[in-house]
């Protein structure tokens, strides 16, 4: 069964020889991801509190995954999903919580 667009982007990431990056990159992601969740869940007082540091891990997270996607093009790997997933923040803190679920659902 075909994954969706996004579960292949996050396996094309997964697919490089840079494990200490990736790793890096899926620890920012679980990161960020628990921060936009409590975020979520706090009250509308409490978000304002959260913003500097959820901003921050998104920022962080980011650079993980152009750090990864730098050294995949240097070695001559694929970085076509770095590419689709281009530069809009949504749509990278989105990849960030489908990096997390992967590897949340491949820990069972």
């Amino acid at each position: 069964m075909p994954g969706t667009p996004i579960e292949d982007l996050v396996r094309a990431a997964e697919a490089t020889s840079f494990h200490g990056l990736l790793h890096q990159m899926r620890r920012a992601a679980a990161r960020y991801a628990g921060l936009r969740a409590e975020w979520a869940l706090a009250s509308v007082e409490a978000r304002p509190g959260l913003e500097d540091t959820r901003s921050f891990a998104h920022d962080a997270f980011i650079d993980a995954c152009n750090v990864l996607s730098r050294n995949m093009a240097a070695r001559g790997e694929s970085i076509e999903w770095r590419r689709e997933l281009g530069d809009d923040r949504k749509t990278l803190g989105d990849f960030a919580c489908w990096l997390t679920l992967s590897l949340a659902l491949s820990a069972r």
